[in-house]
C-alpha cells in the first residue's frame, strides 16, 4: 500500500528543487506530447527555447522578451502577495483588461491634443481601473465573507464583456470604416508607450516591472506589512494574535494585484498592442498565475519565470509558424508547467510511505 505522511518540516531542499524539477517534466511530457503529434520533439524543444536566443532572427525576438514578459512579471508580483497571505485572486485578466480600457479611454479622451501630461494620467487610470475591478472581489469578501476566487473569475468575464462592448461602441475609431476597435495609440505620440531605445523592446511597462520586483522584495523582506503578509499565509492563528486585520490585509492585497495588472493592461495597449480590440486579452493575467507559482511567489523568481514563459511565448510562436505545431499544443505545455509544479509540491509537504498503514 502507497500513502502519503505529512513531514514534521516542509523540505526546504525540495522546495527550492521542485521548479527545477518541474521544467524538466515539462520538457519530456511535452516532448511526448510533439511526438503524438507527429513532430520531432527534439526539433520543437529547440525551435520553442533555442531560436528565440541563439537563431538566425534572434536579433527580432530577443527584443520580445521584454515585450512579452514585462506584463507577465508585473501581474505575478501583484499576485503573489495575496498568494502569500492565501488570498486567491484569479481574475488578474478581466483586472488588466479593465486597465487597458481606462487607460486608453483617458488617452482617447484628449486626441489629437498633444501635451506631456498625457501618458502619465493614462497610467493613473490605468491603476485606478485594475484597482477597482480587483475592490469588487475584496469587498464583498470583507463584508459578506464571499468566495474571492469565484468572484474574481466570474468578473473576468463581465470585462470581457465591457470590453467588447467599447471596442465596438464608445470607444472605437470614428474613422475605423465600421471595423471594431479603437484609435492605434502607437499613431498618437502623447498616448503611446514607446521603446525607450529603438530596437530594446524597453519601455515603461519593463521599468515598471522591475520596480515592482525591486519594491515587492522589500516589503516581503524588510517590511512590517510583508512580515503580516507571511505570517498570514504560514500560520493565520498567530496572525490574529499578533494584531494583524484580516480586512485590511485582504484590501490591501487584492487591491495591489489589482493595481498591478491594470497597470500591465495600460502599459500593453497603449504601447505593443496599441489599440483596444475585442480580442486584445491573451491570457496573461492567467499565465501570470503559473509565473508566480514557478517563482516560488518570490520576486526575484518570479522575475526569471517571468522571463521563461515569455520564452514559451514567442518560441511557441515560431514553433506554430515553422513546424506546424497547433496553437493548442503550446498551450497545453504552458499548463503542463503548473501541473508538475503543484504536483511535485506535494513532495515538499509529504513523503512516500509504502506498507500497512500503522494501527491507531
Amino acid at each position: 500500500m502507497i500513502r502519503l505522511e505529512k513531514r514534521p518540516q516542509p523540505s526546504r531542499a525540495l522546495s527550492l528543487s521542485t521548479p527545477i524539477m518541474a521544467v524538466l517534466a515539462t520538457f519530456i511530457f511535452g516532448g511526448l506530447l510533439f511526438a503524438a503529434l507527429g513532430k520531432d520533439p527534439i526539433e520543437a524543444l529547440q525551435t520553442i527555447f533555442w531560436q528565440p536566443l541563439f537563431g538566425d532572427y534572434a536579433f527580432y525576438y530577443r527584443p520580445q522578451l521584454l515585450i512579452k514578459g514585462a506584463p507577465l512579471v508585473l501581474i505575478a508580483i501583484g499576485l503573489s502577495l495575496g498568494f502569500k497571505a492565501g488570498i486567491w485572486n484569479i481574475g488578474a485578466e478581466g483586472q488588466y483588461i479593465m486597465g487597458a480600457l481606462f487607460g486608453a479611454g483617458v488617452g482617447l479622451a484628449f486626441y489629437p491634443l498633444e501635451a506631456w501630461y498625457i501618458f502619465p494620467l493614462m497610467v493613473i487610470a490605468g491603476a485606478l481601473g485594475g484597482w477597482l475591478w480587483a475592490m469588487i472581489p475584496a469587498l464583498l469578501k470583507v463584508r459578506f465573507g464571499t468566495n474571492e476566487i469565484l468572484v474574481s473569475l466570474m468578473l473576468v468575464y463581465v470585462a470581457e464583456q465591457f470590453l467588447a462592448s467599447m471596442s465596438l461602441g464608445l470607444l472605437k475609431n470614428p474613422e475605423g470604416f465600421g471595423f471594431p476597435g479603437s484609435r492605434n495609440l502607437q499613431q498618437y505620440a502623447s498616448a503611446h508607450n514607446a521603446e525607450l531605445f529603438a530596437g530594446s523592446g524597453m519601455h515603461w511597462g519593463v521599468v515598471a516591472a522591475l520596480i515592482a520586483v525591486i519594491f515587492a522584495y522589500i516589503l516581503l523582506a524588510r517590511h512590517r506589512l510583508g512580515f503580516a503578509i507571511r505570517v498570514t499565509g504560514e500560520a493565520p492563528r498567530a496572525a490574529r494574535f499578533s494584531g494583524v486585520n484580516p480586512a485590511r490585509l485582504v484590501l490591501f492585497c487584492l487591491g495591489t494585484s489589482g493595481l498591478l495588472a491594470g497597470l500591465a493592461g495600460m502599459f500593453e495597449v497603449a504601447g505593443p498592442s496599441g489599440q483596444v480590440t475585442i480580442d486584445f486579452n491573451v491570457g496573461y493575467g492567467f499565465t501570470a498565475i503559473i509565473v508566480a507559482f514557478l517563482g516560488r511567489l518570490h520576486p526575484i523568481g518570479i522575475l526569471l519565470a517571468g522571463a521563461l514563459m515569455a520564452l514559451t511565448y514567442i518560441g511557441g510562436d515560431i514553433a506554430q509558424s515553422n513546424l506546424g505545431l497547433p496553437a493548442a499544443a503550446i498551450q497545453v505545455f504552458q499548463g503542463m508547467l503548473l501541473f508538475f509544479l503543484l504536483a511535485l509540491d506535494v513532495f515538499t509537504h509529504y513523503r512516500l510511505r509504502f506498507g500497512a498503514a500503522e494501527a491507531a
